[in-house]
């Protein structure tokens, strides 16, 4: 891992793509590929870049196994983080919703300030139990329980989860940016996703126009980011080629994943550059 690129990330995601809010160890950051030592020296180095810069650091804590969570809680917590999330363990598998709170639990409760989060991922977990059915009697066993990271295309299950806890109790956190535009008309009320690495200025150009409301206009922004994905999808487009157009888009070198992954080859990224540089984004005037 290459620590000391971060404070370069930091600096590009607020002042390029005016986005203030990062999640750390999840995904995109390939933080299952990763050392517990190594989260933790990422989470660090987030912390420390990011203070009196980013409003919210919500860490990612989730392992295979419950000791590595809670160790991950507890330094999360340690280190003043604003968030935690988890997603479900996904060899051994939960199959039932009280067997997930359980664990969840077991995780939030070495954290007992800090706001926690589900990280709901079914396409890569395998874990389907709906986000409706887990949110119910959820707070009277995890106090924390501050919302749901959705990364699902399931639109019935986000807008029936929202409409049974529509008192702004939870944060409702979409994950599929080619839909962003969707969950938002059925109530979700923040993003995590890996393009907004560098189309974070599109989107929250997008998230104004829906919240003033001019729908046409949120439409061309959620249409062009659509018309990238939907290219680059078909090239095959996966956490290796995301670290490649955000390298080529912000000049900041993210390095190769991890293996298994590889590299994304010169022809995509030859291909994703000329495609994302022929796209006209909308004047926000």
């Amino acid at each position: 891992i290459n620590l000391p690129v971060i404070r370069q990330y930091v600096d590009y995601l607020v002042n390029e793509q005016n986005v203030k809010n990062v999640f750390v160890n999840g995904t995109t950051g390939e933080g299952l590929s990763l050392s517990i030592q190594e989260r933790k020296q990422l989470a660090e180095e987030w912390m420390c870049q990011g203070k009196d810069k980013l409003d919210h650091v919500i860490i990612h804590v989730g392992a295979l196994n419950l000791p590595e969570c809670q160790e991950l809680a507890r330094h999360a917590a340690a280190i003043g983080a604003g968030g935690i999330a988890v997603i479900a363990p996904f060899f051994f598998k939960p199959t039932n919703k009280d067997e997930l709170v359980a664990f969840l639990q077991k995780v939030a409760s070495e954290a007992p300030e800090v706001p926690f989060y589900y990280y709901h991922i079914p396409p890569l977990t395998g874990v389907k139990i709906r986000v409706e059915e887990l949110l119910d009697g959820i707070k009277a066993q995890i106090p924390t329980f501050q919302g749901v990271k959705f990364s699902d295309t399931d639109l019935l299950d986000l807008a029936q989860s929202i409409n049974k806890n529509g008192t702004g109790e939870f944060d409702f956190l979409y994950g599929v940016d080619e839909q962003l535009l969707s969950a938002l008309a059925v109530g979700a009320n923040g993003a995590v996703g890996s393009t907004y690495n560098y189309l974070g200025r599109q989107t929250n150009l997008m998230l104004q126009a829906f919240a003033k409301p001019d729908f046409a206009l949120a439409q061309q922004y959620q249409f062009l980011t659509g018309e990238f994905l939907s290219f680059v999808i078909k090239l095959g487009f996966g956490v290796a080629q995301t670290k490649a157009v955000m390298t080529f888009v912000s000049g900041i070198p993210m390095g190769p994943p991890r293996l298994p992954l590889v590299d994304a080859s010169s022809e995509f990224i030859v291909k994703a550059k000329a495609k994302l540089d022929s796209i006209v984004w909308p004047n926000a005037d």
